[in-house]
């Protein structure tokens, strides 16, 4: 957690002991105004006191989960008309969890070295005091380095769990457990590396007619503000390489790494643009927004840290057609004010209504963007 985030829950906790929570909740209410949306769709709060808020999950029963990075939380939050109604801290204290996957009535949570399973989580809400539910463990055998590791999760349609083991550097020549997405079985078993050359993904999802595995990659830092790109990468099979730490972004060679050729890899179905920082995403599955974006993909851009110029902060728009990305554009921008950012969106969900849910982890806010109407 940074020190503004840190600031800002500190400074919700006070108000609260202090009786002071709906003024404080007025006072941090985030400015949405300055969002710029296509015509026709809104932006509101779905929720505004989710500290660190993350990578997001549905319950069956219509609950969402959210995951945390620096505030080791978990949280499961009710809702109606299209708000957060009541907010539940359902585990504390973990190593970043920051992914999050539901499955036959369980909640799956990667912990950077392992993957937790709380079993029949939505009728035990109630029933459980503040961070006293106990999981199972279904996996402790993933590497603990922190550097990358933390997680995002994804159940693939037929069953299998992704796990991505990031690189435990900026660049390096990782040993055969990091730098790949990995799969395993919903009982921890059958652990098989699915893609390798892969950085750092914090984000994939599965095309909704295809099947197949799409999933953002960060590029390496200190090459320079415009080189490498952040990748969207398509891998319609288990074994392919993409590059890492050899290749970036499909055709610049690493200038300490080149021992093997560009050709070799597979490049990225779109180069997302440099340190964007291109984090959680989703398939549009619902059918509230206009038809064009329907099984397109929405990409939470967390934005640069370390560029000149900062860029990112913002959710782009991947438009795949006969499952080939065919165009780019930006969604929704606005949380990057001049070099001054409120907000940082970390992660896409899809309502059962169909309007699209933001996790700004920065601002500790899940946000909801809907269509009303052509203007």
């Amino acid at each position: 957690m940074n020190i503004n985030s840190a600031f800002k829950l500190v400074r919700f906790i006070f108000c609260v002991l202090a009786g002071l929570a709906a003024a404080c909740a007025q006072a941090q209410r985030p400015p949405l105004d300055k969002i710029r949306l296509p015509p026709g769709f809104q932006i509101t709060v779905f929720a505004s006191n989710v500290p660190n808020a993350r990578g997001m999950a549905w319950g069956d029963k219509g609950t969402l989960f959210v995951g945390s990075r620096g505030a080791g939380n978990v949280y499961a939050l009710k809702h109606k008309d299209g708000k957060a109604t009541r907010l539940y801290t359902l585990a504390t204290g973990l190593d970043m969890p920051t992914g999050l996957a539901f499955a036959n009535g369980a909640l799956y949570v990667g912990a950077v070295d392992r993957i937790l399973r709380y079993d029949d989580i939505e009728a035990r809400l109630e029933s459980n005091p503040t961070g006293a539910l106990r999981p199972v463990a279904v996996s402790d055998k993933f590497p603990g380095e922190t550097h990358h590791g933390w997680k995002y999760l994804r159940f693939s349609p037929d069953g299998w769990l992704y796990v991505p083991v990031g690189a435990p550097c900026n660049v390096c020549e990782p040993d055969a457990r990091h730098g790949l997405i990995a799969r395993i079985r919903p009982d921890g078993s059958g652990y098989e590396v699915f893609a390798r050359g892969v950085r750092n993904s914090v984000g994939f999802d599965f095309d909704p007619v295809t099947g197949e595995l799409w999933f953002t990659d960060n590029g390496r830092d200190m090459m320079g503000d415009d080189i490498p790109s952040d990748e969207l990468n398509h891998a319609p099979r288990a074994g392919m390489h993409f590059g890492f730490p050899y290749c970036h972004q499909g055709d610049t060679p690493d200038p300490g790494y080149a021992k093997r050729p560009c050709s070799e890899f597979t490049p990225p179905a779109v180069k997302l643009g440099p340190h964007v920082a291109a984090l959680g995403m989703r398939f549009y599955t619902g059918t509230q927004f206009p038809a064009e974006y329907r099984n397109n993909i929405f990409i939470a851009e967390h934005g640069s840290w370390n560029r000149a110029s900062k860029i990112g902060y913002r959710i782009k728009r991947v438009i795949v057609e006969g499952g080939k990305a065919v165009r780019q554009e930006v969604f929704a921008e606005g949380w990057l004010q001049g070099e001054s950012a409120w907000g940082r969106p970390a992660d896409i969900e899809v309502m059962a209504d169909g309007s699209l849910l933001v996790a700004d982890d920065h601002a500790g806010a899940i946000y909801r963007i809907s269509y009303r109407h052509k203007e």
